[in-house]
């Protein structure tokens, strides 16, 4: 008992001993600390103003360097724009993958915005002024909001019951005018954004629906396959874009500066400098991990056009599709299209739940944490053993518990403001990224919409005229005369191309006056209705000379007619409004009369009246809407009128009252049909023969007729000679065997 007794005094002596051993190392270790952190503030304290002024120089060099480094970026980066030449896009350096964030970014930006903000003194520019001085006013009012809450907080530390109730009173007094002016600010967002979108569609809409660019760009030009989901929703999502980022760029700039400023007069330069040093580094890390935002839109709303235009096209052929039964064809053409948006989009959420955990980490927690460390250094400081001469220079002025919370809390709550505010600012950076894309598909829009409007086109070339040889390619990349003339229509060595470059005939010439009518015969894809579309001013003249009347003075009409929304009367007078019809002095009884000649008189009454609004391709017939067409050219009385298989579904009687009519109304007739009864009404014929030849000459349409019989005649005794051939050499053959 006695020996386990001294072996436990013995341990327990053992314990205390070391015990005390590292009680005493870790209090050395501990007063090591703390003499090296007085010696620094010491330091500190003595050579405070060179380190300011240091800091200061550090600034001024480092915004230097950045301002170097992006006028280097800018002037490397000088993007040459695509030039157009022959047809065919040339560019000097390759096509960019997506948006970015670089000088042709910022021009396009720059453009995009003299179209929303077309002058210094308008609308626009008011309501960015208000919006401007509303934010700079809700900043400051946040500063004072700051100060009052440690003021607050201070009252009830010290426990001044009437300085906190005065508190409370003034601060519900600031919500009145920080209530209002958020509201307001909201309000002159959503305005901008309407009055952004509002000037650029207009701008487009001026551009795209002049003369005949909407057809170009759509069937000349190959670089915008939707311009609908363009116009409709790309331009809506970049004026939004655009009116939230001024807001959520400006007011945290705004906020920043100046609470950085209120946080200098405070804490002083050395620690602001500490902080944005870290915030610098952490939002250099956050950029370097950062997806493609820019691209992802992009593209995005590419897939989104596409799936878009799958679901149009069905509704615009449904008829069709139905017919041949084709609804498995086409569920599988939309459903790969929707797949590849889902599985983009799905890419997209998944980069951003990585992005958005390691931002807000950063954002609300790391520089938060910094915050804190940085309003609780100079509390902490003054503790330190023989630093009361710095903490005399404290600009507070006061120790007691009181000042040391308010001052504690009024720099805490700037911090967090300034680190809100930093942090909207690095979320502003993503939707810098997607404002990028939208600016890039606007811009591109616009970009075709100049080249379209100035002649210049880009189309992809396939088939034969991928390989078409140098004449050929000569025949494309040059331009024609249009000569408009008086009253007659004629082609000098017009090559007859298509826009995808296949030369249908070299060089075509003929004359047509007044009172000449052309009948227009040959195989399918010769060329008859190409000559149609050049003379309508819809494709380029790629050589010669075009002379033709002014476009209101050609009329045509195709096989099945355009019927626009709106009223019975409009069907018969389109393009014209109920204005200018009345300004020609045609009133309704002169509708009826016209209809009159087509046999349709009963279809006022049937209809509804002239007033009566109906989907009109779905409420009439094919013949109908054939014989409305010729109404309306009865309306207008064109000098020329071109009858592209226009009567095709009439009957022959009501054709033939048609073109007398049309005769006697003086208009010549450029017509395409296989109809013999039509060849009466015309005197003289252009015939292509399919391999680029063709023949202009006078119509006999009777010899004509005589020709043709005996050609059947000749060509079914051909067929029959050939039958009675290989009968005889059948009959040969079984001979032989015999």
């Amino acid at each position: 008992m006695v020996a386990a007794l001294n072996s436990d005094l013995f341990v327990g002596a053992f314990i205390k001993k070391m015990q005390s051993v590292l009680f005493g190392q870790v209090h050395d270790f501990k007063r090591k600390q703390l003499v090296v952190l007085t010696r620094m503030v010491f330091l500190y304290a003595k050579y405070q103003k060179h380190v300011k002024r240091s800091i200061v120089v550090l600034i001024c060099v480092a915004l230097a360097e950045r301002i170097h480094k992006m006028a280097r970026l800018m002037t490397s980066q000088r993007a040459s724009p695509n030039t157009i030449k022959d047809g065919q896009a040339e560019t000097g350096k390759p096509r960019r993958s997506g948006a970015q964030l670089d000088k042709r970014f910022f021009d396009n930006l720059r453009r995009l915005i003299a179209i929303v903000v077309p002058r210094a003194l308008s609308k626009e520019s008011a309501m960015l002024a208000a919006h401007t001085l509303l934010l700079i006013f809700r900043t400051f009012l946040s500063v004072a909001v700051a100060a009052l809450d440690g003021q607050i907080v201070s009252a009830l530390v010290r426990l001044q019951g009437q300085e906190f109730l005065w508190g409370i009173v003034r601060w519900m007094g600031m919500a009145v005018p920080a209530t209002l002016t958020n509201s307001l600010l909201t309000y002159l967002q959503t305005v901008l954004a309407i009055r952004f979108r509002q000037n650029l569609t207009e701008h487009v809409h001026k551009k795209y629906l002049s003369g005949n660019t909407y057809y170009a760009v759509g069937n000349l030009d190959d670089r915008v396959r939707n311009a609908d989901q363009l116009i409709a929703v790309d331009i809506r999502k970049f004026s939004d874009s655009l009116a939230e980022l001024y807001s959520n760029l400006a007011k945290p700039t705004l906020d920043a500066f100046v609470y950085n400023v209120q946080l200098a007069r405070s804490l002083g330069v050395e620690s602001l400098f500490g902080i944005m040093l870290i915030i610098q580094a952490s939002m250099g890390m956050l950029r370097v991990l950062a997806p493609p935002f820019g691209q992802l839109v992009a593209q995005e709303q590419r897939l989104e056009g596409e799936f878009h235009f799958a679901h149009s096209r069905l509704i615009e052929h449904a008829e069709e599709v139905a017919l041949y039964r084709g609804h498995e064809a086409e569920k599988r053409s939309i459903t790969r299209r929707y797949m590849r948006l889902v599985r983009h989009v799905s890419r997209v959420v998944r980069l951003n739940v990585f992005y958005g955990m390691l931002e807000d980490f950063v954002v609300k927690y790391f520089w938060g944490a910094a915050g804190l460390v940085a309003c609780a250094a100079p509390v902490f400081a003054q503790r330190l053993p023989g630093t009361s001469a710095v903490a005399a220079v404290a600009e507070s002025g006061s120790n007691d518990l009181g000042s040391r919370t308010r001052d504690f809390i009024t720099n805490r709550r700037l911090l967090l403001s300034g680190s809100d505010a930093l942090g909207r600012m690095m979320y502003s950076y993503k939707e810098i990224v997607e404002l990028a894309g939208y600016t890039e598909r606007v811009t591109d829009l616009l970009t075709v919409l100049d080249d379209v409007g100035d002649g210049r086109f880009v189309k992809t070339k396939v088939g034969t005229a991928a390989a078409k040889t140098t004449d050929e390619a000569d025949i494309v990349s040059q331009r024609g005369r249009v000569v408009e003339s008086t009253d007659d229509v004629e082609f000098i060595g017009v090559p007859i191309v298509s826009p995808n470059g296949d030369v249908l005939v070299r060089s075509l010439s003929f004359h047509v006056t007044p009172g000449r009518h052309l009948l227009i015969v040959g195989p399918n894809g010769c060329g008859k209705s190409s000559m149609f579309r050049i003379l309508g001013g819809l494709w380029p003249v790629y050589g010669g000379t075009l002379r033709k009347p002014s476009v209101s003075q050609i009329f045509y009409i195709p096989q099945r007619p355009y019927l626009p929304i709106g009223t019975l009367r409009d069907q018969l007078i389109y393009p014209d409004s109920a204005a200018e019809m009345k300004a020609k002095g045609i009133t309704d009884a002169d509708l009826l009369d016209i209809l009159d000649v087509v046999q349709m008189r009963h279809v006022v009454e049937r209809e509804g009246g002239w007033d009566a609004v109906k989907l009109w391709k779905d409420a009439l017939s094919g013949g109908d809407k054939q014989r409305i067409a010729m109404a309306r050219l009865f309306y207008h009385r064109p000098r020329y009128a071109i009858m592209d298989e226009c009567t095709s579904a009439v009957s022959m009687d009501i054709e033939k009252t048609m073109y007398t009519h049309a005769t006697n109304l003086g208009i010549t007739l450029l017509t395409v049909s296989h109809r013999q009864s039509l060849w009466q009404y015309h005197n003289y014929i252009l015939q292509y023969d399919g391999q680029g030849g063709y023949v202009f000459s006078k119509l006999d349409p009777e010899r004509r007729i005589q020709l043709m019989e005996e050609k059947q005649q000749i060509e079914q005794e051909l067929a029959s000679i050939k039958e009675m051939e290989l009968r005889l050499q059948d009959l040969e053959m079984q001979a032989a065997t015999y």
